[in-house]
């Protein structure tokens, strides 16, 4: 009908309201997200997978996945997390080398074993490892 306009009943108003969006290169485009998304883990946070043998450091993290669908089809089925949880950037280490990681929450643990992360990228991010706390502080220059 010329001149009118649909009501948007108050629930789906509502779930429009509850979700935001942002731009990520490595999915190529815009990601929904919910406005309020619930981190286990902090940036400076060591964290240790709970299937693979690696831990890391968190340097960033996504409130959901935010890579590219290559890489989430690229996780066979059985394994594939759910999309709508955050996901964390990690410099990571195993007994071989050293690499970055992107993780989601349902795969991280608190490392439990305590000790730096022996990674090159960290000095860019990090300072000095704080042995009380068992984590890493940003540099200030990188704190809002």
């Amino acid at each position: 009908m010329p001149g009118s306009f649909r009501n948007i009943p108050r629930q789906d108003a509502s779930e429009l309201d509850s979700r935001s969006s942002f731009f990520s290169p490595q999915a190529g485009g815009t990601v929904s997200a919910p406005k309020i998304a619930e981190a286990r883990f902090a940036i400076g946070d060591i964290v240790r997978h709970r299937l693979h043998d690696f831990r890391g450091v968190v340097f960033d993290i996504d409130p959901v996945f935010a890579n590219s669908e290559e890489w989430y089809e690229s996780i066979p089925s059985a394994m594939r997390p759910t999309r709508d949880q955050p996901f964390y950037h990690l410099f990571a280490e195993n007994e071989e080398s050293s690499y970055i990681a992107y993780v989601s929450q349902q795969n991280l643990v608190e490392d439990g074993i305590g000790g730096p992360i022996d990674h090159p990228s960290i000095d860019m991010v990090f300072g000095e490892y704080d042995l009380d706390d068992e984590r890493y502080t940003l540099h200030r220059s990188l704190r809002h």
